[in-house]
């Protein structure tokens, strides 16, 4: 046998090889890397989706927090990952459309580094206040933070996350401009709005829904287009005056960008098959959490979608001024 028929075999042999591999995909556990802290939003929802894909992929799904980099150091470490690391990234809106624009030389682009999967879920925010502050509805909150605003302060669970560049989006259509006072997480920065040092906050549904209901906080107007079930009776920032207003922070699933179209299609069916779960779509609801509808799961819809988002959000985050370099 000839020396370039030998190398045509090896070529053909290892086509075949890697093709086999990636219909047998997974052959171990699999790690779901989350980019942020244990015990958050994005925390929980690796929980809920954990156990349903376990069963559907056929291996274990390890669940490996990796905070840093405003959750870009995880997402980073997923995208240069081989085909065989069996690995993939639950992605939010801070680590593939936010942080994107305020880096000067990104570390990856969110979608052409990845292999998009699926998007999971729309995380609806909500725009609350402390509870001795006057206004009792978004178009009094306009008017008093208009005549207030070189007073007032808002807080978020740090620079560059969604509930901070929902809020500058939300003060830059109210055309005011008030101070952000950045915290080390999510949770510091909600409890200090509950005591009445920080005048408001854009937060997740999750985990302002309760403190509202007990009025600990005043919430003003969802920031989404849709109104939530778990506080159905508060209308939303476009109902309340603010036209087209619709801001939602969201999660999505990528694989490396070495993954192959054959792990692609059998994540994305796994993962939507836990989303039409009965018990997981009770415990997402339970967190304000809105489950990607089916013609929103596919793998071009998510490219596309990311892309507009980059684009979105790039307008706040140059007008506030963020740059981490």
């Amino acid at each position: 046998m000839g020396y370039r028929k030998l190398l045509s075999v090896g070529a053909a042999f290892a086509i075949f090889a890697t093709s086999a591999a990636a219909q047998d995909w997974p052959t171990r556990p699999v790690t779901m890397v989350v980019p942020f802290a244990a015990g958050g939003p994005m925390d929980s929802l690796a929980r809920i989706l954990q156990p349903a894909l376990g069963e559907t992929l056929g291996q274990p799904i390890i669940i490996e927090n990796v905070p840093g980099g405003g959750g870009m150091t995880g997402s980073l470490r997923v995208s240069q990952a081989a085909a065989d690391s069996h690995m993939f990234v639950l992605a939010s809106i801070g680590t593939h459309a936010i942080g994107h624009s305020m880096h000067a030389k990104p570390p990856y682009h969110p979608a052409n580094d990845f292999q998009p999967v699926i998007f999971v879920a729309d995380a609806p925010l909500l725009l609350m206040t402390r509870k001795d502050l006057p206004p009792d509805n978004l178009a009094a909150f306009i008017a008093y933070a208009k005549a207030n605003h070189d007073k007032m302060t808002f807080s978020s669970g740090g620079t560059g996350t969604s509930s901070h560049i929902s809020c500058v989006m939300l003060n830059q259509m109210m055309g005011v401009d008030v101070t952000h006072v950045p915290y080390r997480g999510g949770g510091p920065a909600f409890a200090d709005v509950i005591a009445g040092r920080i005048d408001y906050i854009c937060n997740y549904v999750s985990i302002g829904v309760a403190a509202a209901k007990q009025g600990q906080v005043k919430p003003i107007a969802m920031l989404a287009r849709e109104r939530t079930p778990l506080l159905p009776d508060l209308p939303t920032a476009d109902e309340q005056g603010l036209k087209d207003f619709d801001v939602s922070a969201w999660n999505a699933i990528l694989l490396p960008k070495s993954a192959t179209p054959e792990m692609v299609a059998k994540l994305n069916k796994a993962v939507s098959q836990a989303l039409d779960r009965p018990a997981s779509r009770s415990r997402l609801d339970a967190l304000g959490l809105i489950a990607a509808a089916p013609n929103r799961r596919s793998p071009q819809y998510l490219r596309t979608f990311i892309n507009a988002e980059i684009e979105k959000c790039a307008k706040p985050v140059k007008a506030s001024g963020l740059k981490v370099d």
